[in-house]
């Protein structure tokens, strides 16, 4: 008899299973509502398919809809398979490339046959149906290997030109993985995936939009049509999702930017932001506010050169890892016949800075630094230019001219923790002045990077601390690690927001870094009287001053808080009676250092009243005769039902109350 493999299972029990067992096999055992509900497996932690063979004694740890997200991962991807024969049966001819899981989704790139046009919206609706057949025919998905010859043959003979290309371009004699769905379809892809068809809820899924797309992602392939669709585990998850799609729509910054008046984008500076009066107040009031916190920790401000020469961003490493994503010129001088402009023979290189920290190193160096004089606190609002690519930029959140709440720490080994400590403390008060809770998240060394293994392990290690030291490393801070996600020169904590609607967003960020200081040769003079190396701990907390104020514009959904809003108040007339007292109560209004407009056009107060609450004005205070012969002034909120009538000094005093920075309160 064969020896049997020993199985392993997440309570610490084990089943004895003959040689050839699946997982499938080992739910059945358990019992047929285990059987019905796996999905699939982790075999020793890797995720594999429910008919998967054991090869030896492992641990199993089988997959239901209870593991979210490797179901919806599961999901997604099948959603996407399901497309690709849901558009291949109703549309003969189309060619199919490949199709991944996204993080609300899916999508799959396709060619149309050259009898139509490529796929639009009108055909959405016309595909969802084929694929809820599809799921309700409830068709096996099966695993088989086949020789990479065997599918360049399959390939060609049936005209799937792409396929075909991607095949031959594996290694010689590999075998490669496909699924059929059913008899009569299959693709090639290295899985894994559900069981079957039928394990997908017909009504969990949208086909969301189209959009062009380039095989390969080359412009210089052919352009096919990429389907985006959202997946999910049951029609409950799917309506909540276009439920927060619905909200983010309204909340959009940069629909709301434009009603606001608060900023525009445009061809001329593509990548730039123009900042409105309103706009910039709200910028203002934020580098105010993060001046007072940085201020108060210790930091001291700098400000850096825009342009520094090619050759200090070659000696810190960014010019070898970052090039294509930098603005350089070089020295330009008149042609001496024509007097165009040409480059000097002797041309010396200049980049516009994409980040700060090569900047503050020079700073550091600029005299003797001893012991005694770390930590190094280094803050600027530095202006970075990043050259993205047109298709990234995303109105002001992805932009490719920004500053950045930038700061570096130079300190001593040993005063490493209390520093990121510290900082885990002033992000923690940042953060809940402006009503958000996060997540803190610790992203591990990638498999390309600078520095010694004994570095970075010192380096995750005090980043580790820290977070434990400061009571973050919790499930209630949402602590996890990231293995692989750091940044080429040290690991890094990072900051997720999570809005009004339940987006996430990675703000803030801390890094550990002993490799920048070692390449440009930063140093202080230790207690023993020799050369040591600083650590250099890069540290943000709105991240970039552009991308934060989009946040916050679509968590407030433009109605901000009174101490942010560009217009805090707007005096409104009822009567031309009163337009002399309106005046009076403006000039009170900014004399306690209010920020407010006046309204005394001859218009209905209801028109006014809604166009103000349009405008997302936080107070409204109403004036008529009345209100003029009384000195009071009749306030309304936005978003209350009814108004509050007051004496002037008393609506001074709540107005100046909410519009004081939650840190001077």
């Amino acid at each position: 008899m064969s020896q049997l493999f020993k199985i392993s299972l997440p309570d610490g029990s084990t089943r004895d299973m003959a040689p050839g067992s699946t997982p499938a096999d080992v739910a059945a055992a358990i019992g047929p509502g285990l059987a019905k509900a796996a999905l699939a497996a982790r075999i020793d932690g890797e995720l594999v398919d429910l008919t998967q063979p054991f090869s030896g004694d492992a641990a199993l740890a089988l997959v239901t809809a209870r593991d979210e997200a490797d179901a919806l991962d599961l999901a997604r991807h099948d959603f996407a398979h399901v497309l690709a024969e849901a558009v291949q049966g109703l549309f003969p001819g189309t060619q199919i490339t490949f199709g991944p899981a996204t993080d609300d989704g899916f999508y799959y790139d396709v060619m149309a046959p050259a009898s139509r046009d490529p796929f639009g919206m009108d055909d959405l609706p016309v595909i969802e149906e084929a694929m809820r057949a599809i799921i309700r025919a409830d068709k096996p998905l099966r695993r088989e290997v086949w020789s990479r010859q065997a599918l360049i043959e399959k390939w060609t003979s049936e005209g799937e030109s792409f396929k075909a290309e991607w095949a031959a371009g594996l290694p010689e004699g590999e075998e490669l993985s496909v699924y059929w769905s059913g008899d009569d379809w299959l693709d090639m892809c290295r899985g894994p995936h559900l069981p079957s068809t039928g394990k997908l809820d017909p009504q969990a899924f949208k086909l969301m939009r189209v959009a062009g797309a380039y095989w390969r992602g080359d412009q210089n392939n052919a352009q096919l049509t990429r389907i985006y669709g959202t997946g999910w585990l049951n029609k409950k998850q799917l309506d909540a999702h276009l439920t927060r799609l619905e909200e983010a729509a309204k909340r959009d910054h940069r629909k709301l930017g434009q009603e606001m008046d608060l900023f525009h984008l445009q061809a001329e500076a593509h990548g730039s932001v123009f900042w409105h009066p309103k706009g910039y107040v709200i910028y203002r009031a934020l580098e105010d506010y993060m001046r007072r916190a940085i201020h108060g920790a210790g930091y001291e401000e700098i400000k850096t050169p825009q342009v520094m020469d090619v050759r200090q961003w070659e000696q810190s490493g960014h010019w070898g890892k970052y090039a294509e994503n930098m603005f350089a010129v070089p020295d330009i001088v008149p042609d001496v016949e024509s007097g165009a402009p040409t480059v000097a023979a002797d041309a010396q290189w200049m980049a516009i800075k994409p980040m700060n920290c090569p900047a503050h190193v020079l700073v550091f160096k600029q005299g003797i630094k001893s012991y005694r004089d770390l930590p190094m606190r280094l803050y600027e609002n530095g202006c970075c230019h990043r050259n993205e690519a047109h298709g990234a930029l995303h109105g002001i959140m992805r932009v490719r001219q920004f500053t950045q709440d930038d700061a570096h720490i130079f300190c001593r080994e040993d005063q490493v923790v209390e520093e990121v400590q510290a900082f885990c403390a002033l992000a923690d008060r940042v953060y809940k002045d402006f009503g958000f809770k996060y997540a803190i998240k610790l992203a591990l060394r990638p498999d390309k990077r600078f520095g010694s293994d004994a570095d970075w392990d010192k380096a995750e290690n005090e980043l580790r601390d820290a977070v434990v030291k400061a009571g973050l490393a919790t499930e209630e801070y949402g602590w996890a690690e990231l293995p692989g996600e750091g940044a080429f020169y040290a690991p890094k904590l990072e900051w997720h927001l999570t809005d009004a609607i339940g987006r996430t967003w990675q703000v803030g960020t801390i890094q550990s870094d002993r490799v920048l200081p070692e390449r440009l040769d930063a140093s202080y003079i230790g207690e023993d009287g020799e050369r040591h190396r600083p650590v250099m701990l890069h540290r943000a907390i709105f991240g970039a001053y552009e991308r934060f104020i989009g946040i916050l514009i679509e968590e407030y959904a433009g109605r901000f808080p009174v101490w942010l809003a560009p217009v805090q108040a707007v005096v409104a007339t009822i009567v031309s009676d009163a337009d002399g007292y309106a005046e009076e109560v403006m000039e009170a209004l900014k004399a306690a250092g209010i920020r407010a407009e006046s309204d005394l056009r001859n218009e209905k107060i209801n028109y006014k009243v809604r166009e103000h609450s349009l405008a997302k004005i936080p107070h409204l205070l109403v004036v008529g005769k009345r209100e003029a012969d009384e000195g009071t002034v009749a306030v309304r909120t936005l978003g209350a039902e009814y108004q509050k009538v007051m004496p002037l000094a008393e609506a001074i005093a709540m107005l100046q109350g909410e519009a004081t920075p939650p840190d001077l309160r």
